[in-house]
This record gives C-alpha cells, structure tokens and sequence, in this order.
C-alpha cells in the first residue's frame, strides 16, 4: 500500500493520518488474545495507572504493556509488517527504522479504572538527533470519546512551544490560556477494530479516562528515519530494527 498524494499532504499538514481496516480482523483478534494474558497475568515490565499518576498504593492497575516486540511472535509480526513500510517510508521520507527504546507497548484504558491521559507530545520519550518521528497505533477494537478515544489537535506539531507552557512531567498545561485556545481547535474521529492512526511525535494529543463497562487495548509502536540517529548514551541508542 501507498499514500495517495491527499493522504500524505493530510499527513503532513495535520501530524495524524487514520488509515481506515488497515488490519484484517483475523489478525487483530490474535494480538487482542494474547494481549489479554499478558494483562490477565500482569507481566512485566507495565506501566500502570498508580505509577503514572504518582500514587502510593499496593493496587496495581496495568495502563500498558511495555517492551511487546520479544513477548510474542504475533506482536514483533504487526511491528514488522511489509504492507505498512511503503506508507512509513512515504511520511519519514528516508528507511523506516522500528524504536524499541518506548512506544512498543499494549495499551489500555480499564473500564471505571483508567485516568485520564493529559495532552502531551511523544518527543518527551526519546533522544534523537532530531524530534521526526512518527507513531503507529492500531485499533484492536471500538475507541470512542466514552472509552478513551485520542483526540489531537491540527498542526500542533508545526509549533514551537515555550517550556512554560509544560509542567515538570511535559504535560501541556490545561490552564494556560493559550494553551485553553488552542485545545479548542482538537478533534477526532471514532475508530474500529484494524483502524490504524500515524501520528507526528510533536503532534498534541490526549485521551479521556474509560466511562464504558468493556476494556480499551490498543498496540503502539515508532518509527525514526534511518537517517535520524539516536543521541549516544542515552536510552534511545538501543535495540532497533531497520525496516527496508
């Protein structure tokens, strides 16, 4: 598959693109199985949601699954899929090259559980020589705005941002008024299972903790261009796989 002229420039003027039953159902219900005993068993290594909103208890409730390229084959098979290099090489102009530093991960919004996920910019997670990076999420069910469906806003990836404008965790502070603005200007779009979304690592997105009584599991995972090389010493300068 390739991007036709209208979907790349989308891409490009926007930072987020949904690529419509990307996935066949058949592969998507395979991941969602094997997902769903990794989160049954609470494998690590996870994120969970006490961890992430800093809260000292014993409880854990898993917010993602980290580090899933080695846990099974089915999940390193998606990360490496060949219908989806063409589109990767088309909006990273250069040889897409699969990070496992962060962003290789299950996610999850537990119903009634889940917080809600601030607005922020992936850039926060890696050191390369520069922030063109570009995520890969894949639907492996209905999200919608009840269950914690992303929300971004246009263009935000185009902007460059004071630091005032961030807290201490890089969150995009929802009581600065310029930044009240610009939120008004997000949107989204309800997706289904085999639904994919490439968005921009600087592109602002958020999404709402899960009011719905069902489960939220979604996969994520980034790519660089190969010509966009990671910072030495630091976390990025990892494991990586180069998609030719």
């Amino acid at each position: 598959m390739k991007l036709s002229n209208e979907q790349l420039e989308e891409f490009n003027s926007n930072g987020f693109l949904i690529l419509k039953n990307f996935a066949n159902e058949e592969l998507c219900n395979n991941i969602l199985q094997k997902a769903k005993e990794h989160l049954k068993r609470k494998e690590a290594p996870i994120e969970s949601e006490q961890e992430y909103m800093n809260i000292d208890e014993e409880k854990i409730t898993v917010r993602r699954l980290r580090q899933v390229y080695d846990r099974e084959e089915i999940f390193k098979d998606w990360m490496t899929n060949e219908e989806i290099r063409p589109v990767l090489k088309q909006v990273l102009n250069d040889t897409p090259v699969l990070t496992l530093a962060h962003h290789n991960s299950i996610m999850t919004k537990l119903p009634h559980e889940s917080t809600r996920t601030f607005w922020h910019q992936d850039r926060r997670y890696w050191h390369f020589k520069n922030d063109d990076l570009v995520s890969v999420w894949l639907s492996l069910g209905d999200e919608f705005l009840e269950n914690g469906l992303l929300e971004f806003i246009p263009t935000s990836h185009k902007i460059q941002f004071d630091k005032n404008r961030f807290d201490e965790n890089s969150n995009f502070l929802d009581e600065n008024i310029q930044n009240q603005e610009l939120i008004k200007t997000k949107t989204s779009q309800n997706l289904k299972k085999g639904d994919v979304v490439l968005f921009h690592c600087k592109t602002l997105h958020h999404a709402s903790k899960n009011q719905s009584d069902d489960a939220k599991i979604s996969f994520v995972y980034t790519v660089r261009a190969k010509s966009n090389t990671p910072i030495k010493d630091t976390r990025s300068d990892d494991k990586e796989i180069i998609l030719d």
